[in-house]
């Protein structure tokens, strides 16, 4: 598979991730920043190969091939992140573009060596599951600070934005994952939310709640 067809093969994957139905082009294109033609040929490329499922006009899905494709890939990626948070200390919101790099290399065997080097790990830096050779990976029930009521308390496990000026902004602001937050106030005016964090009590903008997921540990 050429590097474009991977980055389709993932792509349509996280479009797909939460919504069991067809991809469209349009959201295909979007995604890839390229025009709908592009991703038509693309996908036919695709379907030639059993990657995906493409009838015109009722969209793109991936087959079972494609999605042990894109899960492969997406394993990779997360673990190079883990690699190089951990072990050559990149800051979480450095690792993506790298990685994104070293998500193509070819070698399973460095993967699973790399994969046995980290101890296995079950989550990357942001938070998101990492799935093992077979594809498997742990779900877990978390909700997002916005959905959640006064009282609430729970442990910072992902982020729903990874671009890098929110990772600076957590940074900033001493909030990083494995963290216990509890839900203070949250303002009736703006729906902005006073939570309490290690380094104290901080006031996040309803745009800060909305991608913040927490394991919920307590609810009153």
């Amino acid at each position: 598979m050429t590097l474009s067809e991977e980055d389709y093969i993932k792509a349509i994957y996280h479009l797909s991730e939460f919504n069991s139905k067809s991809v469209a082009t349009n959201a295909i294109a979007e995604q890839m920043k390229t025009k709908p033609s592009s991703v038509t040929d693309m996908v036919k490329k695709l379907s030639e190969k059993s990657l995906v499922n493409y009838k015109k006009y009722q969209g793109v899905s991936l087959s079972e091939k494609g999605r042990l494709v894109a899960l492969s890939i997406i394993r990779k990626h997360r673990l190079w992140e883990v690699f190089l948070v951990d072990k050559l200390n990149f800051s979480w919101d450095e690792v993506h573009v790298v990685a994104e790099q070293l998500e193509h290399i070819k070698s399973d065997t460095l993967i699973d060596k790399l994969d046995a080097h980290l101890g296995y790990p079950k989550v990357d830096p942001h938070g998101d599951p990492i799935p093992n050779k077979d594809g498997v990976f742990t779900k877990s029930i978390k909700k997002l600070i916005s959905e959640l009521p006064v009282g609430s308390q729970g442990v910072c496990v992902g982020v729903n934005d990874s671009s890098a000026a929110f990772l600076k902004f957590l940074d900033k602001n001493k909030i990083a994952l494995g963290d216990t937050f509890k839900i203070l106030e949250i303002e009736e005016f703006d729906d902005s939310v006073t939570i309490s964090t290690r380094s104290g009590s901080i006031r996040i903008s309803k745009q800060i709640a909305t991608n913040l997921f927490l394991d919920i540990v307590d609810e009153e």
